[in-house]
């Protein structure tokens, strides 16, 4: 029950702790980039202003949805590090 407890307690600070994290995606070298935090909401989207004459508005669509793939797959990397790192704490295998 006590383990119980101390994971649930754990999953809360981790939880706690991603919220204040920012991960980026960048495409373009670096002219499309796109910020979220560890709830993976998207937190601003910055875009150069050379693209913004962009002809292909497709283009400039792939490239948002892109940048904010690789943005929530580094908070999605962050949150599973954390959560396999309080596991091992806890003598729990196989996360």
């Amino acid at each position: 029950m006590f383990d119980k407890a101390k994971m649930i307690w754990k999953a809360k600070q981790i939880q706690n702790e991603l919220k204040k994290m920012e991960f980026e995606g960048v495409e373009l070298g670096g002219k499309v980039k796109v910020v979220v935090n560890g709830e993976q909401k998207v937190q601003s989207v910055k875009i150069a202003d050379e693209l913004m004459n962009l002809d292909e508005k497709e283009s400039l669509q792939r490239f948002l949805k892109q940048a904010t793939t690789a943005a929530i797959a580094k908070s999605q990397q962050a949150a599973a590090s954390k959560m396999k790192s309080v596991a091992g704490d806890l003598g729990i295998t196989g996360l």
